[in-house]
């Protein structure tokens, strides 16, 4: 079974920078995607980017194309975001997510709160 584990979030003020790590364990398959989905108190569950390991495709929430970068790990175990010119409404609780050939699963989530 695989479980995820983030780590990097914070209280940032607007305009700064933070960097979310994950790092996936147990048997991933052979293709897989990992990336970051986030949830704002009222908000249902949005995915903010992930990357899949067979042809490095990535996807972006509109919203956060320019500002965020989702990257592999050279294992292809580790999934970063690199979060740069955050805002107040970027503030949630931050999941890790793992996309296998039939399931997603979810890390315990991380929170990151962009107030200043």
């Amino acid at each position: 079974q695989v479980q995820l584990v983030e780590s990097g979030g914070g209280l940032v003020q607007p305009g700064e920078s933070l960097r979310l790590s994950c790092a996936a364990s147990g048997r991933l398959s052979s293709t897989n995607t990992l990336g970051w989905y986030r949830q704002a108190p009222g908000n249902q569950r949005e995915l903010v980017a992930t990357a899949a390991n067979n042809d490095g495709s990535t996807r972006y929430l509109d919203s956060v194309k320019g500002r965020f970068t989702v990257s592999r790990g050279s294992t292809g175990r580790t999934v970063h975001l690199q979060m740069n010119n955050l805002k107040p409404e970027d503030t949630a609780v931050y999941y890790c997510s793992y996309t296998g050939l039939s399931y997603t699963i979810w890390g315990r989530g991380i929170q990151v709160t962009v107030s200043s």
